[in-house]
């Protein structure tokens, strides 16, 4: 197992400032997650540490080496990218192996039984990748990062191609097999749900910057602003202006209730989602949501009051959107 440590990383493009100044660092055998919006930079983070491309500043440890200047196949990492990046022409069991043979390492067959085994794709070694779901394209390509055996394994927004329930199936796999073979993971994506259910450490990027650092729990209890607030959470903490323009008061939208008294609101839609309902009102602080367990009681257009606990209440600078004590 490998810790990687980023130390004041920048990347710029002229007066593009991609990244500006990131510190963080992911423990030996840790799931670490890049999240953020698009343009954030995420990618351009996984990328340094892999050395497909060069910092403008600032110093990238792995394992205790600095790599900063050191050539991606150095470094002893895998990557798995959004594409998959398989070789259309060669099986299964060929793409698997692929970078073992060029390397000429032995015992190559034992390998590939044994990431089959582990992957489930014993029996889908002879076909090519057209022939193969989407899914089974996904284990090959985590099936040519594990077999080269490296402490360190990075990947670049891997679920994306794939459908919702498929995406859910794929995290639990790709978890279970980090936690299994004990490497250092970094996972790149933009999707909050993946974070959440994925991470040991949530790195949340915001313009090149980092907005907040820490285990998934920790940045969903406690935003240290009032962006982390807004992004984490599906859906996010509602952010109101009830105390002047000062202050923005958060709550989730699971803490909140209809009530005879409080925050009046008029419903301007209802989800019905089975265990609860999610429903969507306008009060004149702006738009609030309300998440209810069951069928909510309350219709379109209907008149309502919004009421929660004060110990639910989480408050942010209005102009800075730092959190307030």
């Amino acid at each position: 197992m490998s810790a990687i440590q980023l130390e004041g990383i920048s990347r710029h493009w002229g007066e593009t400032r991609a990244l500006d100044g990131i510190t963080f660092s992911a423990p030996p055998g840790s799931f670490v997650v890049l999240l953020g919006p698009s343009g954030c930079g995420k990618s351009t983070t996984l990328r340094l540490i892999a050395g497909l491309d060069a910092p403008t500043a600032g110093r990238i440890h792995i394992g205790g080496r600095d790599v900063t200047a050191v050539p991606p196949a150095q470094r002893g990492l895998s990557m798995v990218f959004q594409s998959y990046a398989l070789f259309p022409h060669l099986t299964v069991a060929e793409n698997i192996v692929f970078g073992l043979r060029v390397r000429k390492v032995a015992d190559r067959e034992t390998k590939l039984k044994r990431v089959a085994a582990m992957l489930g794709l014993e029996n889908l070694l002879e076909r090519k990748p057209s022939q193969l779901s989407g899914g089974q394209q996904q284990r090959v390509a985590l099936g040519r990062a594990v077999i080269a055996e490296t402490p360190v394994c990075l990947m670049d927004e891997p679920l994306s191609n794939l459908d919702a329930q498929l995406r859910g199936e794929m995290r639990r796999e790709i978890r279970a097999l980090q936690q299994r073979l004990g490497i250092t993971m970094v996972y790149v994506t933009h999707d909050q749900t993946e974070a959440m259910t994925m991470a040991d450490v949530v790195v949340l990027l915001r313009g090149g910057r980092i907005e907040q650092v820490g285990s998934p729990e920790e940045l969903y209890a406690r935003p240290a602003t009032a962006f982390t607030a807004g992004f984490i959470g599906a859906p996010p903490m509602n952010l109101m202006k009830l105390d002047g323009d000062a202050t923005l008061t958060g709550v989730r939208p699971e803490d909140m209730r209809l009530a005879a008294e409080g925050l009046a609101a008029t419903v301007e839609s209802v989800e019905y989602l089975g265990a609860d309902s999610l429903l969507a009102a306008r009060a004149a602080s702006g738009p609030v949501l309300v998440r209810l367990p069951g069928r909510a009681g309350a219709r379109v257009g209907e008149s309502v009051h919004v009421d929660w606990d004060k110990a639910h209440e989480h408050h942010f600078d209005a102009h800075t959107g730092g959190r307030k004590p």
